[in-house]
């Protein structure tokens, strides 16, 4: 399933199943989303295993620094609208103030946000709710 939802790029990296493909998640068992900034990837977890990932990310571009921390899931809205830069946000995922996961392109720096190809964003918005945490690392 997850081959269908990132394409064959992730497909094979998706769900690893030993401790030491699960050790290089740098994020805590109880976070259900891990991003990683300096590698540019982001992964789905439940119970502490991964569900999906990593898939490719990209985030804040200078003076829009993505922060790293953890946070909890606030709320989603399928057809967000940035109204501070009138853009498109589909599917997006808030998880810290105006920051969010969204589908967007993952060879462009945002202005904090988490951009997800289009299957990836939403997988995240489907399986994250208001509540979840999501764990940054650099």
């Amino acid at each position: 399933l997850v081959g269908t939802l990132f394409g064959t790029a992730t497909a094979a990296i998706a769900a690893p199943s030993t401790t030491a493909a699960a050790a290089k998640i740098p994020c805590a068992p109880t976070a259900r989303a891990c991003v990683r900034l300096s590698t540019n990837q982001a992964w789905l977890l439940r119970g502490g295993k991964v569900i999906a990932g990593p898939v490719p990310i990209s985030h804040g571009r200078k003076g829009f620094l993505t922060p790293a921390g953890t946070f909890r899931v606030s709320f989603k809205n399928e057809d967000h609208i940035s109204s501070v830069y009138d853009q498109p946000m589909p599917f997006s995922v808030f998880f810290n103030g105006d920051i969010a996961f969204h589908q967007g392109s993952v060879r462009q720096k945002s202005h904090g946000c988490v951009h997800l190809s289009a299957s990836a964003a939403r997988a995240f918005f489907a399986e994250l709710t208001p509540g979840d945490r999501v764990q940054v690392v650099a």
